[in-house]
This record gives C-alpha cells, structure tokens and sequence, in this order.
C-alpha cells in the first residue's frame, strides 16, 4: 500500500499521480490534501511518515510546490528516508542505493509527463542490497 500526501501547491499533480496508480492498478492511501484551499505541507508529510512508521503502507508519496518542505519535514521521522526527485536517473538511485521510501515531487516545479515516469521509475526500482549501501542507510538511521 502507498500513501500519498500533498499540500495545495501539489494538489493538481497529486490528482494526475492518483490517475496513474489507478491505471495501474496500484492500491494507495490518500492522507490529503483534498483542494487547492492554502493548507500547512508539514501535517500531510507527517501522517504519510506515521503510515509507513506503523507499517500500514510500504511507501509514499509527497507533493508540495517544490517538494523541499515536504521532504524535510517527511525526513525528520525515524524510518523515513524521503528522496526529492526530479528525474528519473535521481529516483533510481535513490531506490538502488539509499533504499527511499518516500518519494517527494514539486508541483510547481514538474510537469505531468516526467512526474508520472519519475513515479514508475521509483515504484519499479528495487533497493539493490549491496552490503556497502546497507551500511550507509545504518549510518543515516543511527
């Protein structure tokens, strides 16, 4: 399962991201945003962060207007590793090498076409294992 959050700098986007994971066939969570009404993005990166805390999703998504503020509020939680991508090179390595489970985006900053590919690329990338990156996300966690 997936959580996605967004503020209203990332609503638009989000919908088009919902879209996508439908076409796919993708289960998600929708923690909000749910308009373009000026909300704060630290309380959707925050209930994004505690469902994958708590282990009811595996992996989220994150859209603010540029993604920065959303990332850092998401990378504050113990167990998130948010990775502001803005394409797709960015969002496998992320996935390969730092094992990300947290995906942010910004709204205002990508179009729809390269968000929905950086999305893919970041479901579909597996984190690759190699003991030397283990080690490194220890060292983030420590």
């Amino acid at each position: 399962m997936l959580a996605l959050g967004c503020d209203h700098g990332g609503y638009a986007l989000m919908q088009e991201v919902k879209k996508h994971l439908d076409q796919r066939g993708i289960a998600y969570q929708d923690f909000g945003c749910y308009s373009e009404e000026a909300v704060d993005y630290p309380v959707y990166a925050k209930k994004v962060g505690k469902a994958i805390q708590d282990g009811s999703c595996d992996k989220g998504i994150l859209i603010c207007g540029t993604g920065i503020g959303i990332s850092i509020t998401a990378n504050k939680m113990k167990g998130i590793r948010a990775a502001l991508c803005t394409d797709c090179f960015c969002a496998e390595a992320t996935r390969l090498h730092n094992d990300a489970n947290v995906l942010a985006m910004g709204g205002r900053v990508l179009g729809t076409g390269l968000a929905l590919k950086i999305v893919d690329t970041f479901l579909d990338t597996p984190f690759s294992g190699d003991d030397r990156h283990k080690r490194r996300i220890a060292m983030i966690e420590g």
